[in-house]
């Protein structure tokens, strides 16, 4: 989504620690990535006209949970709407979604692996097109 003045926005949830990033979930049986990344964008933000534009990067990472230690991955994808309206999805821990420019969203990631992730989308779409 793109503001008046053509910068694009980012969009950031709030978990149930007030923890600002980005969607991500888990696989379905039989799910590709991509198809996982839509549909937790979807489910998470209650958007539902999301266009794929690519994969952004994956990231992992390492942390302990009940006394074992948990490799996770996610992979993350470049989207993007026409629409403004979210849904947090409550049920699941989200309790706020948020559009903002590069600069606040940058502010406001908790994680700095997921500031990683948002500085690559923001070059991403800042980059001139290639397209003749």
């Amino acid at each position: 989504m793109r503001i008046a003045d053509g910068r694009p926005l980012f969009l950031l949830i709030r978990d149930s620690y007030r923890n600002w990033g980005f969607p991500k979930g888990h696989l379905e049986p039989g799910e590709t990535a991509d198809a996982a990344a839509m549909r937790e964008v979807a489910e998470e933000t209650g958007l539902q006209t999301l266009r794929l534009r690519g994969e952004i990067e994956a990231i992992d990472w390492y942390f302990r949970f009940r006394g074992r230690l948990i490799h996770k991955v996610c992979h993350f994808y470049l989207m993007e709407t026409d629409s403004s309206a979210t849904c947090p999805q409550r049920d699941e821990g989200i309790t706020a979604c948020r559009w903002e420019p590069f600069e606040r969203a940058s502010d406001l990631v908790s994680y700095e692996n997921a500031r990683a992730v948002l500085r690559r989308a923001f070059d991403l779409v800042s980059a001139p097109s290639t397209a003749s």
